[in-house]
């Protein structure tokens, strides 16, 4: 489990092929601990499984579902990757609950100025909005947000200076695609309002519009 605060920026390395399975290499700067082989660590939010680790560099296995579903394997070598270590039990729980299973990706539609904040609009498929809501919490490449609006095919969130600096967003041009993972406790809610009146069948943007709510 994650908090959506990225705690060192890295540079991916590429994905190579060993034994008929892709591996990712992560460079960094050293851990003031160091990482552990089969811990846990959120890659551009991407929950991950060390496989190798050395004091600047660590190796992790990607699955075909991962690459389908997230950035990873569009990432050019040198790019740089939001990097957190799992929360430890009795820590400080900062941001939000993050598991690292991303849901989907978004394009960035548009980057403005807000004062000296950064205002993204995120565009994104309905299974993504039907968990996106107004002051709702939404990890982008593992960063903990909140959103601000939530329209029919997009979102916007606001982005203070110091994370546009300290992340890997500052690399980012309207255009570019980024890793999506809603709120667990809306999926949650809309998970079991689907299962007590809609038998499970899944609620959209457009039924509820049809069935008179217009947020």
């Amino acid at each position: 489990m994650f908090t959506g605060l990225v705690e060192k920026v890295g540079q991916w390395g590429g994905l190579r092929k060993r034994s008929g399975v892709m591996r990712a290499i992560i460079r960094h700067e050293p851990w003031s601990e160091p990482l552990a082989v089969g811990e846990s660590v959120a890659v551009q939010g991407v929950c991950l499984t060390v496989m190798t680790a050395a004091a600047r560099v660590f190796e992790c296995d990607l699955l075909e579902e991962t690459l389908n579903r997230t950035t990873l394997g569009r990432l050019e070598e040198g790019a740089l990757v939001n990097l957190e270590r799992a929360v430890k039990l009795g820590g400080r729980m900062g941001g939000h609950v993050v598991l690292g299973h991303v849901d989907g990706v978004g394009r960035l539609r548009r980057i403005g100025k807000k004062g000296d904040d950064r205002v993204l609009e995120v565009e994104c498929g309905s299974d993504l909005m039907a968990d996106i809501m107004p002051k709702g919490s939404v990890a982008l490449d593992g960063i903990s947000l909140t959103v601000v609006q939530a329209l029919r095919s997009s979102f916007t969130v606001h982005v203070i200076p110091h994370t546009w600096e300290s992340t890997s967003l500052k690399e980012r041009v309207k255009g570019d695609v980024a890793n999506i993972e809603t709120d667990m406790i809306a999926k949650a809610v809309r998970a079991s309002v689907e299962r007590m009146f809609w038998g499970g069948s899944g609620i959209s943007m457009d039924m509820l519009r049809r069935a008179g709510f217009d947020g």
